[in-house]
């Protein structure tokens, strides 16, 4: 089978690693990288022994897809210029700094019919695929994103460089619509929002509480689940997860578990059963673009497509403006 050709654009921290991991990508041949800062980009071609293009129009020339790996307010442009070649497209998250951006990116794709993924890499975390055999229905899920403070991402909001993360997973688990939205957050050391909460109520009823830091002490990255009879939770950090679940005393698991006993009353009564899924051994990133490739070689949807990226944009935006409102509103008061 002829390889899938492929470039990076943008050679910072993440297309470093963009770089790096498309030459371990089964069916890719990894044709070059490009950097507005052609300096910057020969060194890190030097490092990683590939071709530095001098101009962005000749590696796409060279292309069957692109890694789009730049800042946020410059996705738009690059997609839509490799859109208007006809390639397939990875663009790191968020999917473009607004929303009637990526609608026009969105519809391109659709009306050319190119895939369109955008990097939403926690989908692809341990943790989270270590569930894949459980029927996970939450009603409740919390959320704590904290990191230490790191100018890179800040020309963005929290919201959008870290919550976004945990919006993009929360929509993927809750089969229904956003019904409202509340939140507040706070500018501390940067011209953009650096703290964030928010409280997602959906049209099913399930709710999610959503919290967002980059100006903590100490990093956390944690989701709790509750649903019927099973609460879950899961360290992005570690990529463990660990379920806990009600079940009638006759119906144990064949998989190792721990006991707890029994609790209800009379007919009720329920077994508490502990269990730690196995933890794949994957590289989130790598496993991620080689799904993207194979997306494309196989002529199917790509696991986080545009449509999926621009739904995590819209409640974004929608979690900004309502903290936007509330310090609007702590001003005048």
């Amino acid at each position: 089978m002829e390889k899938l050709k492929v470039g990076v654009i943008g050679t910072g921290h993440l297309g470093k690693l963009h770089t790096k991991l498309f030459k371990e990508v089964d069916g890719c041949e990894f044709i070059g990288i490009y950097d507005k800062d052609l300096e910057k980009a020969k060194i890190v071609a030097n490092e990683f022994q590939v071709n530095a293009f001098d101009s962005i129009d000749e590696l796409i020339k060279k292309v069957d897809a692109v890694s789009i790996v730049s800042t946020t307010s410059a996705h738009y442009e690059l997609v839509k210029k490799a859109f208007a070649n006809n390639k397939h497209v990875f663009v790191e998250k968020p999917i473009t700094t607004t929303i009637s951006e990526g609608e026009e990116l969105v519809k391109i794709a659709d009306d050319k019919k190119l895939n369109f993924q955008v990097g939403h890499i926690e989908r692809f975390n341990p943790a989270l695929i270590s569930l894949e055999k459980y029927d996970l229905n939450p009603l409740f899920i919390q959320t704590d994103r904290l990191s230490q403070f790191n100018p890179r991402g800040t020309d963005v909001a929290v919201v959008l460089d870290l919550m976004i993360h945990d919006i993009d997973i929360i929509l993927s688990l809750v089969k229904s619509e956003v019904a409202t939205v509340s939140a507040s957050g706070v500018a501390v050391v940067s011209d953009t929002i650096d703290i964030a909460n928010a409280r997602l109520e959906f049209e099913n009823g399930a709710v999610a509480n959503v919290t967002a830091s980059r100006i903590s002490q100490k990093k956390m990255r944690k989701m709790r689940m509750f649903q019927r009879d099973t609460y879950i939770t899961l360290d992005f950090i570690t990529g463990v997860s660990e379920v806990y679940r009600l079940i009638s005393p006759g119906d144990m698991p064949d998989s190792p578990f721990i006991s707890f006993g029994e609790i209800g009353i009379g007919d009720r009564k329920k077994a508490v059963v502990y269990e730690q899924p196995e933890q794949k051994e994957i590289n989130a990133l790598q496993h991620e673009l080689q799904l993207f490739v194979n997306s494309i070689l196989n002529k199917t949807r790509p696991p986080v497509s545009g449509s999926d990226g621009l739904k995590a944009l819209k409640v974004a935006e929608m979690i900004i403006k309502k903290i936007e409102e509330s310090i609007s509103r702590a001003q005048v008061n």
